[in-house]
């Protein structure tokens, strides 16, 4: 009887330390499933995460212009028709341009008050809007204030322009004093201190109203690919010299029709709606084609709406 007794509590004692056993088990298992669940679950936060980061940035506000220069052998009115012509409505001047027979071509860094509003009346006219002049300044503060002056009179946001550094304090105190920003712009090696971008950085430095105008075209010059000018430049950004050329340190070699040579165009664009750049980019032609450079600017028009996406004017393609 003692035995049976004694082998009946073991036994219930045995099936009581499995009954346990089984339950801390379930206990650590479901534990387990919880832990493992929250780990998958961060896993997907975190796909999620890296999904939503490589999310394609939209396309930001670009107003595409055209640097009057490109049509430098005719006076202002003359390049204003142009830039109308294929429906540009910005504008980039320069201060050594002619301001038109009525004003009996004087150069409009000579021109008066009145000789100033003249072309304002003519620009509003079009419905076109001069956001930025190129500006040559000199070796005197006096003349850069003139060159200011005028960019104040034809109510313009920056100015392009290359000052020398001994200039530079002189130039950033002057633009404070007319409340506008200097697109530093830059041409090739020998021909500008601002060929490089760590130089273009360097003139910032410590010159808040200094700011870059990269032309694309004249970085291949130097050997320079201008996306990684651009990249360097990030945040910097004013204003863009939209130019292209046919091959690398080439310093004679004049600029191409945009998209017919060696720039990655698209890989620039991409680079810019990354840094939400939110400027001005000019069309610029240094070349002068016969009659003039009219139908390559419409080609320009053509390859900017088709790489972007964008509606607009589609040219004809002038036959050779």
């Amino acid at each position: 009887m003692d035995i049976r007794w004694s082998f009946t509590l073991q036994l219930k004692f045995s099936m009581k330390k499995r009954k346990f056993s089984t339950l801390i088990s379930q206990l650590i298992f479901t534990k387990i499933s919880y832990v493992f669940g929250f780990c998958i679950l961060l896993s997907f936060i975190s796909v999620a995460q890296s999904k939503k980061v490589s999310t394609p940035v939209v396309l930001d506000k670009w107003n595409l212009g055209l640097a009057l220069y490109t049509f430098s052998t005719m006076s202002f009115p003359e390049q204003l028709n142009y830039a109308d012509s294929v429906g540009i409505k910005y504008v980039e001047g320069f201060t050594f341009a002619k301001a038109g027979a009525d004003l009996k071509d004087s150069l409009i860094m000579n021109l008066s008050v009145s000789g100033i509003e003249n072309l304002k009346a003519k620009i509003k006219s079009k419905g076109i809007k001069m956001e930025s002049i190129y500006i040559t300044g000199g070796k005197t503060v006096a003349l850069w204030k003139r060159d200011f002056e005028i960019a104040k009179r034809f109510e313009v946001k920056f100015v392009t322009a290359e000052p020398p550094k001994n200039m530079w304090d002189s130039v950033d105190s002057l633009a404070k004093v007319f409340g506008m920003k200097v697109a530093l712009h830059n041409h090739w090696n020998g021909n500008s201190i601002y060929w490089h971008p760590d130089s273009v950085l360097a003139a910032i430095n410590g010159h808040s109203s200094f700011g870059a105008c990269p032309d694309l075209g004249h970085y291949p010059k130097s050997g320079i690919n201008p996306l990684d000018a651009v990249k360097k430049l990030e945040g910097k950004i004013i204003g863009i010299h939209l130019k292209d050329i046919a091959e690398y340190n080439n310093k004679l070699l004049k600029d191409a029709i945009v998209g017919t040579g060696i720039i990655d165009f698209p890989a620039i664009f991409n680079e810019l709606k990354r840094q939400h750049f939110k400027g001005i980019i000019n069309i610029e032609r240094d070349t002068k084609e016969l009659p003039n450079n009219l139908n390559s600017v419409k080609q320009t028009v053509n390859y900017y709406n088709k790489i972007l996406k964008l509606p607009g004017p589609i040219f004809p393609q002038k036959k050779s």
